[in-house]
């Protein structure tokens, strides 16, 4: 293109600037910068009239509400973390793909494939044709794309049972192999919602995680429970910088659980507390 049509290109675009409205630079821009500080700033005001109108104490409300209705509690067994409801159908596909073997099949394989597709549609499919009814492979796929997300989402936020509830189903049967004893059981549940199964693995069950051992004949060892409750309380004290600390638990949780380990000594280990 000569100059003298950049020229004649220029002029008509100014003409029908003139005509039909302001260019984007600097007028649209302008508009939505001042928008979006707007916005920020009210953000950033309630938040400090939220703050400095709330009180210190657990349910002291403010103008907007308190700043929080009750200390966390580190040493809780019951709490469930969930997702945000758009992440529920990877929450769900998470659940489906649970076995360490095949974990990141569901958290980063699928998610990834179905992206890298996505991404690939403009310059796979580039034909003019929009009607609907012309293009079934398209329709089939988006309606199987958006039904798959509906099933998991709602399989998500329905979702009731935990990792940890699961596992203390199995509670009745690692009593019976191990002959666990009454304050053996009571260990192995805590020990089943404490969540310890994210790293060891205990009669087939769990995930071997960080180089975590499995502890299903942890107590032949001969430790004894006093070993194991100073262990699992804080086992940094012993070398290990990776375990969590669970000295919050109380004495209570840590000493059925350290019964639970030395009662764990392979089939009929326990002796139901010999």
């Amino acid at each position: 293109m000569s100059n003298d049509e950049q020229r004649a290109q220029f002029q008509r675009y100014k003409e029908d600037v003139s005509k039909r409205g302001k260019p984007f630079y600097p007028y649209a821009m302008f508009h939505d910068t001042v928008m979006s500080v707007a916005v920020v700033l009210v953000i950033v005001g309630l938040t400090c009239l939220w703050y400095f109108t709330a009180g210190e104490e657990p349910g002291d409300s403010g103008i907007l509400g308190p700043r929080y209705t009750e200390e966390a509690d580190p040493g809780t067994t019951s709490f469930i973390p969930r997702p945000d409801w758009y992440f529920f159908f990877l929450f769900y596909l998470l659940r489906i793909f649970k076995w360490p073997e095949s974990v990141v099949l569901g958290t980063v394989g699928i998610p990834t494939i179905a992206l890298i597709l996505l991404f690939m549609v403009p310059f796979l499919d580039r034909r003019r044709e929009r009607r609907l009814v012309r293009r079934p492979v398209a329709v089939v796929a988006a309606l199987l794309v958006i039904a798959s997300m509906g099933i998991l989402t709602y399989r998500g936020a329905t979702a009731e049972e935990s990792l940890a509830s699961e596992n203390v189903e199995l509670v009745d049967e690692w009593a019976e192999v191990q002959g666990l004893s009454e304050e053996g059981r009571e260990g192995a549940t805590l020990f089943a919602q404490l969540g310890c199964q994210n790293c060891h693995t205990y009669l087939g069950s769990g995930s071997t995680n960080l180089g975590a051992p499995d502890l299903s004949e942890i107590g032949a060892g001969g430790q004894g429970a006093d070993y194991f409750q100073q262990y699992v309380a804080d086992p940094r004290d012993f070398g290990n910088t990776v375990m969590p600390v669970y000295e919050g638990q109380g004495e209570e949780v840590l000493r059925a659980v350290a019964i639970f380990l030395e009662e764990s000594r392979g089939e009929g280990g326990g002796e139901g507390g010999g």
